[in-house]
């Protein structure tokens, strides 16, 4: 995948207003750290997150989406009637039907002739949802397009740890850990064909995706039997696995990545990965061969937020010039499934 007309003309973001430590859970824990022989401490010491945010009970997704898409409409000056496709591309979506990204469409006056849906793929959504605009506009069909975003972590956080207190395992303490690097918060990705504002900054050259689904079983979201007539929401992770099987397919992806865009590894300025945590940052760094000092991070403050964690972490650098004009920069995504897709950009 090659891009000659497409521009990242901008990246916004909304940071849940919750703020909720590592700490915090652990203490919601203390029965089941008791029962098991668990010394305090072990969250933060295993995945380096200190805390996490949460939204508000009840708060809709659509208006963490539609805050997001609204900073970067008003930061470019583009109009709602400019917008040729809205890609909601979260894990967490409202309903069943219609697509979240309807209700984010009318919150922002998007519609018309405009391309509105939901694209869910884990963690790798919005980087999937930037390739689906980028094409459109290569190919002449729009002139910009919105990538949006809402993730929450506080229902599936709630259900498993009164789970965990239930089942009292060290074997289910295990497959619900990676549920409490949870974190919530929402983004928005304003792609374009550089012809609004002249600007020639973020030139996306391409990108590359490979795939392992063979592993699909290694992390699983979704609603299972109550065992009372109902259904309720189960999350399980298989952390080692997924760090093993992951690092090895980012590292097949890296390779078919780099001459891809034209790139060799030591020209790289800056990478923003997934943000899982500091045993997966470290390992995928290690196994590509980039320093730590080309990596930016957020999950020590905000957790994993899935499909939002990269691009707002990227929002973030950006935002603090970490990201300089000029940079070449990586967008390095991994998720579950397993699926590994890379983005190269001229910052």
């Amino acid at each position: 995948m090659k891009y000659r007309k497409v521009t990242i003309e901008a990246l916004g973001y909304e940071l849940a207003p919750v703020v909720v430590t590592s700490t915090e859970l652990e203490a919601r824990l203390e029965p089941l750290y008791r029962y098991l022989r668990i010394a305090p401490g072990q969250l933060q010491a295993l995945t380096g997150i200190r805390e996490r945010r949460w939204w508000e009970p009840g708060y809709p997704l659509s208006h963490g989406a539609i805050a997001a898409a609204r900073k970067v409409l008003l930061s470019t000056g583009i109009s709602p009637d400019d917008i040729g496709a809205l890609i909601y591309a979260g894990v967490c979506r409202e309903q069943f039907e219609p697509a979240t990204a309807c209700r984010v469409a009318a919150g922002l006056g998007i519609g018309g002739k405009a391309a509105v849906f939901d694209l869910s793929n884990a963690c790798l959504g919005v980087l999937n949802g930037i390739l689906d605009v980028a094409n459109r506009i290569e190919l002449g069909q729009i002139k910009a397009g919105l990538v949006v975003s809402c993730e929450s972590a506080r229902e599936i956080n709630d259900i498993m740890i009164a789970r965990m207190l239930e089942e009292r395992t060290m074997q289910h303490f295990a497959a619900s850990l990676a549920t409490l690097t949870g974190g919530s918060g929402a983004v928005a990705v304003l792609l374009t064909d550089g012809s609004f504002t002249g600007v020639s900054r973020r030139q996306l050259l391409g990108g590359i995706t490979q795939t392992a689904p063979e592993h699909h079983r290694l992390c699983l979201w979704g609603v299972a039997p109550d065992g009372k007539g109902g259904y309720t929401q189960s999350m399980s992770t298989d952390g080692v696995n997924v760090m093993n099987y992951g690092v090895e397919l980012g590292r097949q992806t890296w390779e078919a990545f780099l001459p891809q865009v034209g790139w060799r590894a030591a020209e790289i300025d800056k990478v923003i990965c997934h943000q899982v945590g500091s045993a997966h940052q470290s390992a995928i760094l290690k196994s590509l061969d980039i320093p730590s000092d080309k990596d930016f991070t957020s999950y020590e403050y905000l957790g994993n937020m899935g499909t939002v964690s990269l691009p707002l972490t990227a929002a973030i650098a950006d935002e603090r010039d970490i990201l300089e004009e000029g940079d070449k920069v990586a967008f390095l995504g991994i998720g579950s499934g397993l699926n590994c897709l890379m983005l190269g950009m001229d910052w």
